[in-house]
């Protein structure tokens, strides 16, 4: 048997030991967590999705889609970090609200043992909902593999750190996913699927996907979901500029379509399962209004172009990505976009914030993710 074959066998069936073993354990174990004196009731978050929320994961990966060097991280107190903007992104911003420290990535190979305490970032670049979604770019991490990274080795971890099954550890720790973007981008679009299928069929199977992956996180013990509405993807540079993936308003069609449709599985899973609690965060809502608001009220002065220098594809570029040491704009913080398709970290904030703490359903759905984090389960 080959060893890599070997190790994997050997992990899932220390993950069903550990479920057995579980079972019969009853559920008077006590999960031994480390002394939080800070009256946070949120132990940490596991992350899942893509660019919008790694942060620093396809620094490990043979993919292109990567943000390891400057201007990437010009702006953030560690340096370049493999995070898509000039300093923090949502995740990184969410932590600082809830008192937690930075959520290490998944395939940095020092995030093992107490390092995972606070949780574990999954999140890969390129990928998406689909397994196809992001090949364009390398090997990005599917949503499908990060789940199963996540079961077989973070929780086997976890459990191995805290000395109790994960029904009982995750209702502590939110889960947090920002993924489907790239479906459209990388995949519907790009690839010319809209000649083969209808915008409404691929995004039912998106959803019918995501689904699967929801309760599958549902099943090991997450109660606790914080999940992303698509952004605005017809409004990021990549788009309004000349590129070979689509047009504004078919880009922001689908991105509408998929978000109503998210809201309604949602719901689906909270009636069906009473102790499923989840925020939606409206991120499509949140930076319409911000591109719609005069910058006197809001800072922005410019909501369409990249802050960083981007090549496009007729230049050796992607359209995307920020050329290796190129130039940027002086003030970030009047900038929606560094570069082609991500927000600055002045775009994050707002998000986070909203995210956070707003008390308006067009923001955060049906409840905020303060207010989900002092939830009683």
């Amino acid at each position: 048997m080959p060893k890599e074959v070997s190790k994997l066998v050997c992990l899932y069936l220390s993950v069903i030991f550990a479920s057995v073993s579980s079972a019969f354990a009853g559920t008077t174990v006590n999960c031994n967590f480390i002394q939080d004196v800070s009256g946070n009731t949120i132990r940490g978050m596991f992350v899942f999705g893509s660019s919008l929320v790694d942060n620093g994961n396809n620094n490990y990966l043979e993919t292109t889609s990567k943000a390891n060097y400057l201007p990437y991280g010009m702006d953030f107190p560690y340096g370049t970090s493999g995070r898509f903007t000039n300093s923090k992104n949502v995740i990184d911003l969410l932590c600082d609200l809830l008192k937690l420290p930075l959520i290490p990535p998944f395939h940095d190979p020092s995030t093992k043992g107490s390092k995972i305490l606070h949780g574990v970032n999954h999140a890969s670049g390129s990928s998406g909902i689909l397994n196809d979604t992001g090949l364009v770019a390398g090997n990005a991490t599917s949503l499908s593999q990060q789940v199963m990274d996540f079961e077989v080795v973070s929780l086997t971890e976890l459990e191995a750190q805290i000395g109790c099954n994960s029904s009982q550890s995750l209702p502590n720790y939110l889960i947090v996913v920002g993924v489907g973007g790239n479906d459209y981008m990388l995949n519907y679009f790009l690839r010319k699927l809209y000649l083969l299928i209808s915008i409404e069929t691929f995004t039912a199977n998106l959803i019918a996907s995501l689904d699967q992956k929801l309760q599958k996180l549902y099943s090991l013990g997450g109660r606790k979901f914080v999940l992303t509405s698509l952004m605005p993807l017809g409004n990021s540079p990549v788009i309004t500029r000349p590129n070979i993936i689509g047009t504004p308003s078919a880009l922001n069609y689908a991105a509408e379509l998929y978000n109503a449709r998210l809201k309604t599985l949602l719901d689906s899973l909270k009636a069906h399962l009473s102790d499923f609690n989840f925020v939606l965060v409206n991120q499509y809502n949140i930076i319409s209004n911000l591109t719609q608001s005069p910058p006197s009220r809001t800072g922005f002065k410019d909501t369409h172009n990249p802050c960083c220098a981007v090549s496009l594809v007729s230049q050796g570029g992607n359209g995307i990505s920020c050329d290796r040491g190129g130039k940027t704009c002086v003030d970030r913080t009047t900038y929606m976009y560094f570069d082609g398709l991500h927000p600055t970290e002045a775009v994050n904030v707002e998000i986070a914030a909203k995210a956070y703490a707003s008390t308006l359903q067009g923001d955060a759905y049906p409840i905020n993710v303060s207010q989900l984090a002092r939830l009683q389960i």
